[in-house]
C-alpha cells in the first residue's frame, strides 16, 4: 500500500506539531497533498479511471477548502505550508 501508518507519521511529524498531530490543518494538506500526487501519477497511466478521477476532484477540493480556512484564519501558517509543499497559491 502506498500510505501506511509509518508514512503518514512522517508526514504529520515533518508538517504537523507531531507524529500524533493528525488534526491540524498543516498535517492535513500535507497528507491530501501526498494523496493528490499519487493519484494524479495513476491518472496519467489510467486515463478512462473515472471513479480515481472523481475521488481526485474531491481531494483537490478539500485541500482548497482547508487552505481557504487557514488563509482566512492565519496568513502567516498559510503562507508557510503553501511554501513548503510547493503550492501554487
Amino acid at each position: 500500500m502506498y500510505l501506511d501508518s509509518a508514512k503518514k507519521a512522517e508526514i504529520f511529524a515533518q508538517y504537523g506539531q507531531g507524529a500524533t498531530d493528525t488534526g491540524s490543518a498543516e498535517s492535513q494538506i500535507a497528507l491530501f497533498t501526498h494523496r493528490i500526487k499519487h493519484l494524479t501519477e495513476h491518472m496519467k497511466q489510467n486515463r478512462k479511471d473515472h471513479s480515481t478521477e472523481r475521488a481526485l476532484t474531491g481531494l483537490v477540493g478539500k485541500r482548497r477548502s482547508l487552505l481557504n480556512y487557514l488563509k482566512s484564519r492565519d496568513i502567516n501558517r498559510y503562507r508557510a505550508i503553501v511554501k513548503a509543499l510547493g503550492l501554487r497559491k
